[in-house]
């Protein structure tokens, strides 16, 4: 059975790398047969956190923001596709996802980082855990991190290299992780509404 996976990207610089890393997961996914759309938060350009979705009156909230509130609630499940920044989050996709918060409720979430280094923005990943969890999503054990970025996928998401060769062999396990949280949650809120 189909899912609808939402894999959303933060970053606004001019010369996106992660790019490659959302494009190669939106590939992997349909290719397990899911409904995979792309959330780019560059390209949907919500202004600064000013007010939540919630906090607007019904109908007056940006179209762009009620157009992405929708998408979030009829989504399976997530994957944020995260660079690091200083040690830290990167800015525009922490912006855009706290624009909402209850549209999030209830479905899991999976990490995939990246960086010019080593360390493949481990740490990233490591601080969207907590704030994932905290915004009501069941994060999955399995993470992707991908590094350096640059050698590991080639400008149209495609694994190169022996650092794309390890991408390409830790993908499978990552999704079907996801997946599995997806059918799981799909089940539980088809039985009973959640708790609040």
């Amino acid at each position: 059975m189909s899912t609808r996976i939402l894999v959303l990207y933060g970053s606004y610089r001019s010369d996106r790398m992660g790019i490659r890393l959302a494009q190669f997961l939106v590939d992997g996914l349909r290719d397990k047969g899911q409904d995979v759309e792309l959330i780019d938060a560059k390209a949907i350009g919500l202004p600064m956190l000013d007010r939540m979705y919630k906090e607007y009156k019904p109908g007056e909230a940006p179209a762009a923001m009620t157009e992405l509130a929708t998408k979030i609630r009829a989504a399976d499940g997530f994957v944020f596709v995260t660079g690091e920044y200083n040690w830290g989050m990167q800015p525009g996709l922490k912006n855009l996802t706290d624009h909402f918060l209850e549209e999030w409720f209830w479905r899991p979430a999976a990490i995939a980082s990246y960086s010019a280094g080593r360390l493949s923005g481990a740490r990233a990943a490591t601080a969207w855990h907590g704030t994932l969890s905290e915004m009501g999503m069941v994060v999955v054990s399995s993470t992707l991190a991908v590094g350096p970025i640059g050698q590991a996928l080639s400008t149209d998401g495609k694994p190169t290299g022996d650092a794309g060769q390890s991408l390409a062999r830790a993908f499978p396990r990552f999704a079907d992780d996801l997946l599995w949280w997806v059918e799981a949650g799909r089940e539980q809120r088809a039985r009973k509404a959640p708790p609040y």
